[in-house]
């Protein structure tokens, strides 16, 4: 019978005869290949008895080389693995040329792997990184499904920009070289939707209308960024998590935000130890060659428990100032930006000093500079201030931001005039105020971000299967 690898390592041996496909990871000594079929980080050793085969078959398995092993599994009698297979058969599926294959059995720089990131899933490392991304999808649906959310798909083209940033990417099917013109300018009226429209920033504005029937529901699906940013935190393609809730006052979307991330990392720690627990030694043997003050002091499952299992904190953006102003004028503690006018933006620096150092947990900040954020957030009684929240984790600050939006329909059209938001283009939103409108909350998260929490892995261009950045849409 054909089993998975991760299903043939759980096996108590009986001599009995299997059939394992997958990969080459290694072939030492004519005699030991080391399989691999990506569904676990371990590899199933199979020993040949090399004078039982022709020479002409052994000479085609080399590194990337696709086989069906047939054999009896038994105890193994090497370190490292409790089980191995003895073969009786081997079939060669495709051969892999030794000189020219990129994966060779050796470590390789995360550059190349994403110069080579067709083929980067036959390492380990990607291989642990991308079955916990689709564990972590799962959890996603099981977590909002179990609270009773719907799934909704919002539209990828949209001709509304829910977060102002206008740094979008354009769709049109209009000729570059001599588009219709009218008075010098482009007559979007000939395009193909007869507007201007772009790839979509974020499902929110859309979702919204939705929770507005369904009362709680959730997108899950790629936006897209024209910002040409080239950081280790920032993509042009990558998947968002935006779950919006009727009748949930800020308070509730900050529990809801706090027991979402719990639950999807309780899951992956219940079943992506194997993965976890080789990532943390690969980053373990990383964080050695770092000098101290550089180095990560959790491991990587301890830092996944130390959101798990700690009380998230909550301060006010106001507060969280006092504290991070008062030190910012320590001398033994220097930030980068100084703290000194309210109002001003947190850096990433000021949110893991307030979690990793002041706190030493989880931390949410709620109430911020109305002008600092969007629109659609509720106005506090102050006028100063928003019923906005951002969630801090350690080693990466902001993963989560949210807020209660804006029910109130002469509120939300002054903020909209505020910050130049055409009224007119979103009617269908201003109108979910006029017909019973209520109090309604949400948030969003990127998924990478938490696939990059949950790995250990320093750039997010690795924790996505084909990276899109400035200069980059190479597969």
């Amino acid at each position: 019978m054909t089993l998975l690898i991760k299903e043939i390592l759980k096996l108590k041996p009986k001599n009995q005869l299997i059939t394992a496909k997958g990969w080459v990871k290694n072939f030492r000594a004519n005699k030991f290949i080391s399989l691999n079929d990506g569904s676990t980080v371990q590899n199933i050793q199979c020993v040949i008895d090399f004078e039982n085969f022709d020479e002409s078959i052994i000479k085609k398995i080399t590194s990337g080389t696709s086989l069906s092993i047939k054999g009896k599994l038994v105890f193994s009698l090497g370190s490292g693995q409790e089980v191995e297979i003895l073969v009786e058969n081997i079939k060669i599926y495709g051969e892999s040329n030794a000189e020219k294959y990129p994966i060779q059995p050796k470590k390789h720089s995360f550059e190349f792997l994403r110069e080579n990131a067709h083929l980067r899933i036959r390492t380990s490392t990607f291989g642990a990184i991308m079955r916990i991304r689709s564990k972590l999808s799962y959890a996603v649906h099981k977590f909002f499904q179990e609270e009773n959310f719907q799934y909704v798909n919002t539209p990828i083209i949209t001709s509304n920009d829910a977060e102002g940033a206008g740094e979008m990417f354009r769709v049109t099917t209009l000729n570059a070289k001599s588009p219709p013109l009218i008075k010098n300018n482009v007559d979007f009226t000939k395009d193909f939707f007869s507007k201007k429209t772009h790839l979509t920033v974020s499902g929110q504005l859309e979702a919204e209308s939705y929770a507005l029937g369904l009362g709680k529901v959730y997108t899950f699906g790629p936006t897209f960024r024209a910002e040409n940013s080239n950081t280790t935190r920032h993509l042009s393609e990558f998947w968002m998590i935006e779950p919006e809730m009727a009748f949930f006052d800020l308070d509730d979307n900050i529990k809801l935000a706090e027991k979402f991330v719990k639950y999807i990392l309780s899951f992956v720690i219940e079943n992506c130890i194997d993965d976890l627990s080789f990532l943390e030694e690969r980053l373990h043997n990383e964080e050695k060659n770092k000098p101290k003050n550089e180095r990560n002091e959790l491991k990587l499952i301890n830092k996944l428990k130390f959101v798990i299992d700690n009380e998230f904190e909550r301060i006010s953006y106001s507060n969280a100032f006092e504290i991070l102003k008062k030190c910012s004028k320590n001398k033994k503690k220097k930030f980068k930006f100084l703290v000194n006018d309210w109002g001003m933006d947190f850096q990433s620096e000021h949110e893991r000093y307030l979690v990793e150092k002041h706190f030493n947990k989880p931390v949410v900040i709620f109430n911020y500079p109305s002008k600092s954020k969007a629109f659609y957030m509720r106005l506090n009684d102050d006028k100063k201030t928003v019923a906005a929240m951002d969630v801090l984790f350690p080693g990466i600050g902001e993963i989560i931001g949210g807020s209660q939006r804006e029910e109130r329909l002469k509120v939300l059209k002054n903020r909209m005039d505020q910050f130049g938001v055409s009224s007119k283009d979103l009617l269908w939103y201003t109108e979910l105020r006029k017909f019973g409108t209520v109090p309604h909350s949400g948030f969003g998260l990127g998924f990478e971000r938490i696939v990059l929490f949950a790995t250990g892995m320093n750039n997010i261009r690795d924790v996505i299967p084909f990276p899109r950045t400035p200069n980059n849409a190479l597969f």
